[in-house]
């Protein structure tokens, strides 16, 4: 019976019900984008491409581990941990020997593969077809055939793949130079070869055997083994032949899905980085959703408290009217579920086609839907929509039938304390949060407290709104009354109607805090950083390159017995399994370039054998001079080093410095990233030096810091796309429950307009209003975000100064403003069409 009354309902109050459902359809379609995004990071495939003809493929062992054991009440625990490294992890070649023999395995073809960038023109090879390097011989794993030309015999010669040869209008006999990881080299051309299937996300070089192994600069080292079987043999019999002949090695054997992961490394690392930013998004937006879908059904229940109050007149119990509610919420919701995880489909499909196109995740790892972020949706917009019709509810199905009914009749003016008391609860519960973050000092630990601290101070704004609603009708009382009648009624229904008021002050409130939290997080650490790698840079020039970096070629031709150069290669390295920015430094000259800020030690000191750690570090591994650090490189060779020095310019330059040789080593691209150049020379006559590296480019310090603003606006990129659909969420809730708050004052204006005011006078009513509560909403998200992004500065940087630009500030105020204006002008002017007499006569 229930069920059949909440049909009866929803169907007669469509228009009250729209703005809940417009906020649960949503919540589900931003739930089911996330869905997808995650469920990509954990199932998505990553298909080879390269190992294509080789149903085994031996790799390295691409994580460092821990294992810890636990002895409690007689019974033991052993967990174990895995990390992934950063860099290319390599084979011992001896391993192919053991494989040759083996029953079954018809040849064995070791694999190199390293950087090679055609310098060509920047159209011929695509930012999503990156270049690298192989060894003819293994040409067999895809396989390539040559279908022009021949082989490449010489230490000069080169075959490249069909795609790339028409793209750069190619043909045997031309010449090429590559920059691969040693001085860029020009080879002929003496083949073009073509895949047997489907190569789209790479472009091959292949080069000799011992010119591939002079590139790889891996001696005695190679990549991948690839195992082709015997026709007719079975894989997994020869599988696991490969895997008992490998036991005690770490060697990894993979086969079917699971060389995907082998050949593209960055598809791999993606996978964790898209469950980060689906979990993220998905855990903020549900915060949000809930937050906006609770006031959603506050103000829905507050416009029927009269019909609500009326049923418990007659008798209705408890459980009845919080059936009813819970039903006609389960409806709204059933629907609203159904349709936003219909439309999350394409949206967390364009959010996926977005990441890719940032650079943020390879398109190697294949977008994955299925039916469980569908279900998850639906099944979350069902249990927040029930949640809220009961949390909204409380208050009416508790109260007397006879109360119910003197309530009805006006707002209720007395604060409810236990609404009170949750919202002091989580105040006190968002400023501990903000406490926490001014000690977070690493961007994956503050990242999520940032955006949780938000949240929950934006709820404690939604449970304190009515009494911050009547202290800014309190203190707005004199600009009010000097604005006139309009004023004056505003300042009334501020007073009059705090709830009501206080629904509309919680989704802007929110909108402009996270909005600027969102915007004003990574210019925060981006400015505090560059001002550190601007104080720590001593040198008169840096070279940049254009292609994959800087070789050691052109820094050797500007080293003279008067100058310093200084190269630097990026890298991260694993200290157990927490993960350290490090970089390599050239050790000779280091002070005339460089000045991190040494607190302890000397850089003088530093060699192979040592190392240099920031303040950052030295805390939390518990470091200084002298004592022994043991790391794993970025390839996932451990090194037992000694501290050298301390410095303080860690956001600028990393939390790990070595020196140059020692990570040039092992990284996949050992050319340098920049190199600091200290010398009398002027631009120009560096410029004529290096005019045999043509991609190298000679920049004042001031260009090279405005080239890394753009590489920090890219990331921002990333970021605000990754919280643009929450904040979109927010603003279509901001303009639904105004839009909400609006339609249902119709009778009051109509009772305006009767009284003698002016549709003019109705409306600047309204707009005095909308200005005032966005006056509240402006300067509690303000408040929220100023507190948060402090103490994301204090922990991050060390210093209470957040990166604040007055005009994007601004703007969203702005932006808001206009928001809020319309959301009230629009629903204002329909609700004034209809002729007052007709209103006031007509039932409610």
């Amino acid at each position: 019976m229930m069920l059949r009354y909440a049909l009866k309902t929803v169907r007669a109050r469509k228009g009250g019900f729209l703005g809940a459902f417009v906020a649960l359809m949503c919540a589900a379609a931003l739930i089911t984008a996330c869905g997808t995004l995650l469920e990509t990071g954990l199932r998505g495939t990553i298909r080879t491409e390269r190992y294509a003809a080789a149903p085994i493929v031996v790799s390295a062992d691409q994580n460092v581990h821990r294992t810890t054991v636990k002895h409690k009440k007689g019974k033991t625990k052993v967990k174990h941990k895995a990390k992934p490294i950063a860099e290319r992890a390599w084979l011992a070649d001896d391993l192919a020997t053991r494989l040759r023999g083996l029953p079954g395995v018809r040849r064995v073809v070791p694999e190199l593969t390293f950087l090679a960038q055609p310098l060509t023109a920047a159209s011929a090879v695509e930012k999503d077809r990156p270049a690298y390097g192989h060894a003819w011989d293994s040409a067999a794993l895809t396989p390539y055939r040559l279908t022009a030309g021949r082989a490449p015999e010489s230490d000069t010669d080169l075959v490249v793949d069909r795609y790339f040869a028409e793209r750069a209008h190619l043909k045997p006999g031309d010449r090429l130079t590559v920059q691969s990881t040693r001085s860029p080299r020009t080879y002929h051309v003496t083949g073009i070869a073509a895949p047997a299937s489907d190569v789209s996300h790479q472009t091959s070089l292949f080069f000799s055997t011992a010119e591939a192994t002079r590139l790889a600069a891996h001696p005695a080292q190679v990549s991948a083994i690839g195992v082709l079987p015997e026709n007719g043999a079975d894989v997994r019999t020869v599988e696991r032949a490969v895997t008992e002949a490998l036991d005690g090695t770490t060697a990894q054997v993979a086969s079917g899905d699971e060389r995907g992961p082998v050949e593209f490394l960055d598809a791999a690392a993606a996978r964790i980085r898209l469950v980060s930013m689906g979990g993220a998004m998905g855990g903020t937006s549900l915060l949000v959703a809930v937050l906006v879908v609770v006031g959603t059904f506050a103000l829905s229940v507050q416009q029927r408290h009269r019909e609500l109050a009326l049923l418990r007149a007659i008798a209705a119990t408890q459980g009845q009217i919080r059936t009813l509610l819970g039903r006609e919420a389960l409806i709204v919701g059933a629907a609203a579920g159904v349709g936003g995880a219909i439309v999350g489909l394409p949206l967390g499909s364009w959010l996926y086609d977005r990441f890719v196109a940032l650079g943020a995740v390879p398109s190697t790892l294949q977008h994955t839907v299925s039916v469980l972020p569908l279900f998850a949706a639906v099944g979350a917009t069902l249990f927040g929509a029930w949640a809220a019709a009961r949390i909204s509810s409380r208050r009416v199905v508790r109260i007397r039938p006879a109360e119910a009914l003197a309530e009805a009749r006006g707002e209720r003016t007395r604060p409810v304390w236990g609404r009170t008391l949750a919202g002091l609860v989580l105040l006190a519960g968002g400023a501990v949060l903000v406490a926490v973050l001014s000690r977070l000092r690493t961007e994956p630990a503050s990242t999520p407290v940032t955006f949780l601290a938000v949240v929950v101070l934006a709820t404690a704004v939604s449970l304190l709104g009515p009494l911050l609603v009547r202290a800014a009708a309190a203190g707005l009382a004199g600009p009010l009354r000097l604005s006139g009648p309009a004023g004056r009624l505003a300042r009334a229904n501020l007073r009059g109607n705090a709830a009501r008021m206080a629904s509309v002050v919680t989704p802007l409130t929110l909108l402009v805090g996270m909005t600027c939290t969102v915007l004003f997080v990574q210019p925060t650490l981006g400015n505090a950083a560059r001002a550190q790698a601007r104080e720590g840079v001593r040198a008169d020039y840096v070279l940049a390159a254009q292609g994959p970096g800087v070789p050691a070629a052109a820094a050797r031709a500007l080293r003279t017995r008067h100058d310093v150069v200084t190269e630097v290669v990026r890298t991260t390295v694993r200290v157990g399994l927490d993960k350290y920015a490090a970089q390599g430094v050239t050790p000779a000259g280091l002070s005339r370039t460089w000045d991190p800020d040494v607190t302890a030690g000397t850089l003088d000191d530093l060699d192979s054998g040592t190392v240099a750690v920031s303040e950052l570090a030295a805390d939390q591994l518990h470091l200084k001079p002298g004592d022994t650090l043991r790391l794993t490189l970025g390839d996932g060779t451990p090194v037992r080093l000694t501290v050298a020095a301390v410095y303080t310019r860690g956001l600028g330059f990393g939390d790990l410095t070595f020196a140059h040789d020692l990570v040039a080593r092992h990284v996949d691209n050992p050319l340098a990233a920049s190199v600091l150049v200290r010398t009398a020379r002027t631009q120009t006559q560096l410029a004529t030096t290096l005019r045999e590296f043509p991609a190298v480019r000679v920049l004042a310090p001031a260009e090279a810091d405005s080239l890394r603003i753009e590489r920090q606006q890219a990331n921002a990129e990333v970021n605000l796309l990754a919280m643009g659909l929450v904040l979109a969420f927010t603003a279509i809730a901001v303009v639904n429950t105004l839009a909400m708050s609006v339609s249902e004052r119709v009778r009051e204006f109509a009772m305006l307009r009767l009284a003698g005011a002016t549709r003019r006078q109705v409306l600047r009513m309204l707009r005095t209003e909308a200005l005032s509560v966005l006056l509240l909403a402006a300067a509690l998200g303000s408040g929220i975000a100023l507190a948060v992004l402090t103490a994301f500065s204090v922990g991050m940087t060390g210093s209470a100064a957040p990166a604040v630009t007055p005009l994007v500030y601004l703007t969203v105020v702005a932006v808001a403003g206009l928001l809020a204006l319309v959301a009230t002008a629009l629903p204002g002017r329909v609700a004034l069409r209809t002729r007052p007499v007709l209103v006031a006569t007509a039932k409610e």
